[in-house]
């Protein structure tokens, strides 16, 4: 029998078969395209066309989660007697996590004995999802919700994210570059890198000229911090760029040893800000620092 309950969101961009097969009960995040909802279904033929609209010229929009999404998932879930783990997208990314937060002391209020556990990822996309997994892990280990919280927020900051685009207008659209950043970068072919610094701030690193020369550097920074990479699965997102991000994991795989490399696509949570053509690799390694610094 299962000692708790693991829960996250469909922006933790786990395919919905890996979230089935492992008991994690995902909270699907709605979006909106040229005044449709639509909810994110998880599924890679569904991002495939959400990024083909943006490329047709669409702007999506997100909402975080509020208090009666969660509360309204939640009950759900409670009917199980279990206590809950919910793996959170992280604080510096959204206000989601500090709603959650809130609808877990008004539920726990409203049902004496109910267990609600949020948890800052301080994570965006696949990153919490690896989460979540670990969470699951530790679940079919026997482990209590305490313990798997405490973990949790112990290691948290030693999954580690990479991130690079050649699409600049759509970093822009987000406020992530500037417009003549954009205009200039586009022209002389400027890639950047970003990582997520410790509260899970997005920042960009290091811009690069030529995407070769942004991928020897990504190897570099690959190299300086992953640990015990023969024993581990690390992960490559992309935006709607399969055959390119491939290519970038294997790569990665085959120069460091990674015992497994597996490909998902970043959904829309994600995906409405940083738009079609983003890749990134996340593994465990050394503890993301707040100094941003590269070296």
């Amino acid at each position: 029998m299962s000692n708790f309950i693991v829960c996250t969101d469909s922006g933790c961009d786990l395919p919905m078969d890996v979230l089935r097969m492992h008991d994690i009960v995902p909270l699907c995040l709605k979006y909106e395209i040229d005044g449709v909802e639509y909810r994110d279904t998880m599924l890679h033929e569904d991002c495939h066309e959400f990024y083909e609209k943006m490329r047709a010229g669409a702007a999506p929009k997100t909402s975080q989660l509020n208090l009666f999404d969660y509360v309204s998932f939640w009950k759900e879930l409670l009917d199980r007697a279990l206590p809950i783990v919910h793996i959170s997208l992280g604080s510096g990314v959204s206000g989601t996590y500090n709603n959650g937060r809130t609808a877990a002391e008004e539920l726990m209020k409203e049902y004496p004995g109910a267990e609600i556990h949020v948890v800052d990822s301080t994570l965006c996309s696949v990153g919490y999802g690896m989460l979540a997994l670990k969470a699951a892990e530790m679940r079919d280990a026997g482990a209590s919700a305490e313990e798997c919280v405490a973990w949790l927020n112990e290691h948290k900051c030693e999954i580690n994210t990479w991130y690079t685009t050649d699409e600049l207008k759509y970093l822009y659209r987000s406020g992530r570059v500037s417009k003549v950043g954009m205009i200039v970068g586009t022209a002389l072919n400027i890639c950047p890198i970003l990582d997520l610094d410790l509260e899970g701030h997005l920042i960009v690193q290091d811009k690069v000229r030529g995407t070769k020369a942004t991928i020897r550097r990504i190897h570099e920074i690959v190299g300086r911090l992953i640990t015990d990479a023969d024993k581990q699965t690390a992960y490559v997102c992309h935006s709607d760029i399969p055959e390119k991000a491939r290519e970038f994991g294997e790569a990665i795989k085959e120069k460091f040893g990674i015992a497994e490399m597996r490909y998902t696509y970043i959904g829309p949570t994600i995906g409405a800000n940083c738009g079609p053509g983003l890749m990134a690799v996340f593994f465990w390694g050394k503890p993301r620092r707040m100094d941003h610094a590269m070296d």
